[in-house]
């Protein structure tokens, strides 16, 4: 059974910096693609980025390009999403997701996994 659990979320200052974490478990991730996406109050779920895991291939949505890097760490099955140059704009709850197929796709619908998210404010 695949488990995502995200970490790291809080409340930040604009311009300040988060580093989010997801650990995920219960397959070998290898052969995934793993996306982050966020959700505003009222709005629709939003890609932010996504990695090939098993070369490490990140594709990244222009609103976050130059600001947000996803990574990954093999040895502890563990994702991350740094974020830099915070907006209150950024403010959302944050979620990682899985999909059993190589290439990452910006459809929510395309990820069979997902987190429970984690609370990111970015204050003004």
């Amino acid at each position: 059974q695949v488990q995502l659990v995200e970490s790291g979320g809080g409340l930040v200052p604009a311009g300040g910096s988060l580093r989010l974490s997801c650990a995920a478990s219960g397959r070998t991730f290898s052969s995934y693609a793993m996306g982050w996406f966020r959700q505003a109050p009222g709005k629709e779920r939003e890609f932010i980025g996504a990695i090939m895991w098993s070369v490490g291939f990140t594709y990244y949505a222009d609103s976050v390009k130059g600001r947000f890097t996803i990574s990954s760490d093999n040895a502890k099955n563990t994702l991350y999403l740094q974020m830099n140059s915070l907006k209150p704009d950024d403010t959302a709850v944050y979620y990682c997701a899985g999909r059993p197929q190589q290439m990452p796709i910006v459809s929510p619908f395309g990820y069979q996994y997902w987190g429970q998210g984690t609370q990111v404010t970015v204050s003004s």
